[in-house]
């Protein structure tokens, strides 16, 4: 199937005439459908249509447009099995995931279409007589979103969404390897009411597009999810226009389990948080940072485990790991694999491609799992993006929470602890944007504001009532109605 891009209320193809193709990476025979390979001449067309139906858009009352976002999110209750598989043959992730990423967007659109009735501002007393100082919250303008595979429900919903109930318009690039569930988004926005020329959807590889619509002068902010790398790219070409940039980068979470720790707990949530998404989650946890009294028995609770998890096709309701999402990604998670083993890592579980029970034609890989990993070894540094655990083993309280915050990342974080004492002296002392106490490192709700410190982004929060701080800018207003010249700072208040 012959997909299209999305620009000023007409599906239509690329200037270019080319096309690339998207397979599924559970079975690389299965090809889905070909995309436009897009030009910055398409991006200046999507520009083009955004900033005409912004003039208009902009004016319609919040509530109004959140009542859009009712609808959105009725559609995604509807069609969400559908959507599910849609996702699930496209990135990998297991069904059950994907319909939790659906249930994030529907969750965010619900959360939208109440915000519509709130937009809070400030309204404040001033230092003047008969003097009123108020605030309100403004659209910014055009919006570039640029989000990635891993979630490609959620993630685009949790940007879109809130940017169209503050009354901007959207220009969308999706992730090459996430463009069907893109496309079946953008349809679902038309269909419960947002007009031609708000939403706009391009196509095409990062490097062509992505950095058209960073460039764009008609483009006044950037929301983008993805590698530090990519992100600080963005940055750099935002900056030559000054538009607003909220960076969501990369994490090397991790979970701490302390000696009185509930094991079996414990265990659970490792197991779910390294190797749900087969890994591929910001907010996976990547190392795991056990007491030295329970290290030994862990590791072979977690080993016995981890081998026991059942590789396949997303689509099969058994299956509990899907593929990695490309054959780029599958080698990535090798080259990792090797290094670690070269670092002097002990692996002791996985470490291989599974081509067993006929994942052979995908990018399948087994749950991995190395120990004798030292803080400073690249595996527990560097993000991988993939089933691939890093144990580190600690003697104390304060030697974990160190360990923990030995990267360059502050994204995730978990400790398991029976003792409160421990458990709130490490939210205090975690540096993490989020903190879970006896729950994995993922598992975020959309009403709560979602992102990290360090190079896992640039300050902004997502979700919550904080994603619309991004997507709207403050006014200040003064009325005075003195009737004569009043001088903040030098007049003085008289009785």
């Amino acid at each position: 199937m012959d997909f299209k891009n999305f620009i000023n209320g007409k599906w239509c193809d690329s200037v270019s005439g080319k096309r690339f193709e998207k397979r599924n990476p559970a079975n690389v025979d299965d090809v889905i459908g070909t995309f436009p390979e897009s030009t910055p001449e398409d991006v200046e067309k999507a520009v083009e249509a955004a900033r005409k139906a912004y003039k208009m858009w902009r004016q319609v009352p919040a509530p109004k447009r959140a009542e859009v976002m009712k609808k959105v999110g009725d559609l995604l209750v509807q069609r969400k099995k559908e959507l599910a598989k849609i996702a699930t043959r496209e990135m990998g992730k297991i069904l059950l995931e994907t319909e939790a990423d659906v249930q994030e967007g529907i969750d965010t659109a619900y959360y939208a279409f109440g915000e519509g009735r709130r937009l809070f501002s400030f309204t404040t007393p001033s230092e003047l007589t008969d003097k009123v100082c108020i605030t309100f919250r403004r659209p910014v303008g055009v919006c570039g979103i640029i989000t990635p595979w891993n979630f490609p429900m959620a993630i685009p919903c949790w940007k879109i969404l809130p940017a169209i109930v503050c009354g901007n318009a959207v220009v969308f690039k999706p992730s090459r390897e996430a463009p069907h569930t893109a496309t079946k988004l953008v349809e679902i926005l038309l269909e419960a009411g947002v007009p031609e020329g708000v939403i706009n959807l391009v196509h095409g590889p990062g490097g062509v597009i992505g950095e058209a619509i960073a460039s764009h002068p008609g483009i006044d902010l950037i929301s983008f999810t993805g590698s530090v790398e990519v992100g600080k790219r963005i940055s750099e070409l935002s900056s030559k226009t000054l538009k607003k940039v909220s960076l969501e980068l990369g994490g090397k979470n991790a979970q701490i389990v302390m000696d009185d720790a509930d094991l079996e707990l414990a265990l659970d949530g490792v197991i779910w948080g390294a190797f749900g998404t087969t890994g591929q989650r910001c907010t996976a946890t990547s190392r795991l940072i056990l007491h030295e009294k329970i290290h030994d028995r862990f590791v072979e609770m977690l080993v016995e485990r981890a081998k026991k998890i059942k590789i396949g096709d997303g689509l099969k309701p058994e299956t509990e790991m899907g593929p990695l999402v490309s054959e780029k990604q599958l080698k990535k998670v090798e080259y990792y694999v090797e290094l670690g083993k070269k670092e002097g890592a002990k692996l002791v579980c996985g470490g291989k491609r599974y081509t067993e029970n006929g994942c052979d034609k995908g990018y399948f890989y087994e749950p991995t799992i190395f120990i004798d990993v030292k803080p400073d070894m690249r595996i527990a540094q560097e993000e991988i993006f993939g089933p691939v655990l890093s144990v580190i083993k600690v003697k104390s309280f304060e030697e974990a929470i160190e360990v923990m915050n030995s990267t360059n990342y502050g994204l995730s974080s978990s400790i398991y602890t029976r003792d409160v004492v421990k458990a709130m002296k490490a939210i205090e002392l975690i540096e993490a944007g989020i903190t879970y106490v006896n729950a994995p490192t993922i598992g975020a709700e959309c009403h709560l504001p979602f992102g990290g410190i360090k190079n896992t982004g640039n300050g902004h929060r997502e979700g919550g009532w904080t994603v619309y701080e991004i997507f709207t800018e403050i006014q200040t207003v003064y009325i005075d109605y003195s009737g004569r010249l009043q001088r903040a700072q030098i007049e003085t208040w008289k009785e």
